[in-house]
């Protein structure tokens, strides 16, 4: 169940993540412009962050993943006694990160994942379960039928194409979201090819259930799989994709925080 949205807050609230709760974290990144805030946001960085952070040659670019990575270790902080500095991370075989920390730390059981698109950074943490979020300006320009039919399932890009041109963008949207949040989850990137599986919806707005449907190589039980969904502005959409944990039921609790400036203390 997805809770209300709630106040605007700095980092000092610190609300307990119960095991079948994922917390989303979402700020945007147009909002952070302060140079002390920017200063002390490079100074989160790890020496290899920081690195790639100098790399970027697109400004914007270079802000979001400054922003992303800020967001990252500062809500992670939150849920473990740890500085935002402290934090390592490494890779997984297809480049997903992931903590980096032995076992009796306390922090190992964290699954993260993040995402940013022209505007809004967004970090889902879980206790349990494989995690995925993922979130797209809406009005982005670009083909999307094409798109659509090249690496969509066949029944979604069908959907799609069968709507007036003034809604084809919003459905566009509302499936590579989910499909982004699954494969994200899935920590395999779009090794996962995309028409390989596809969602079934009971309405066609943001918020409505999906359920995850696989073709029959799919290495994957889509029973085992929950789904959120909702719009935090007007211009953007976002997905969350959780693996439910052993034995527990599906669907999980949704908890959603904004964090603005200038609470954006560190």
């Amino acid at each position: 169940m997805t809770q209300p949205f709630g106040p605007p807050v700095g980092f000092p609230l610190g609300p307990p993540l119960d095991p079948d709760a994922v917390h989303l974290w979402y700020t945007l990144s147009d909002d952070i412009a302060a140079a002390a805030a920017i200063d002390a946001y490079i100074g989160l960085l790890s020496p290899d962050e920081r690195a790639r952070h100098d790399r970027f040659l697109n400004e914007r670019a270079r802000h979001e993943y400054l922003i992303t990575r800020a967001l990252c270790r500062t809500v992670l902080s939150r849920y473990a006694g740890m500085a935002p500095t402290g934090w390592r991370f490494r890779a997984n075989a297809w480049g997903r990160p992931e903590i980096d920390a032995p076992a009796d730390t306390g922090v190992a059981d964290l699954r993260f994942n993040l995402s940013n698109t022209r505007g809004l950074v967004a970090c889902a943490v879980t206790h349990s379960g494989e995690i995925g979020v993922d979130v797209e300006a809406i009005d982005r320009a670009g083909d999307l039928l094409e798109i659509a039919d090249r690496f969509m399932a066949p029944l979604e890009a069908v959907d799609i194409a069968s709507l007036p041109a003034d809604a084809q963008a919003s459905r566009f949207f509302t499936y590579w979201t989910l499909k982004e949040a699954y494969i994200k989850a899935r920590g395999m990137g779009l090794s996962i090819p995309l028409d390989k599986f596809w969602f079934l919806r009971d309405g066609g707005d943001a918020g409505s259930s999906a359920r995850l449907v696989l073709a029959p190589d799919m290495d994957d039980t889509a029973a085992g799989w929950s789904f959120a969904q909702l719009q935090p502005t007007d211009r953007h959409l976002l997905a969350v994709a959780r693996r439910n944990p052993a034995a527990a039921t599906p669907g999980f609790d949704l908890k959603v925080q904004r964090i603005v400036p200038p609470a954006c203390r560190l």
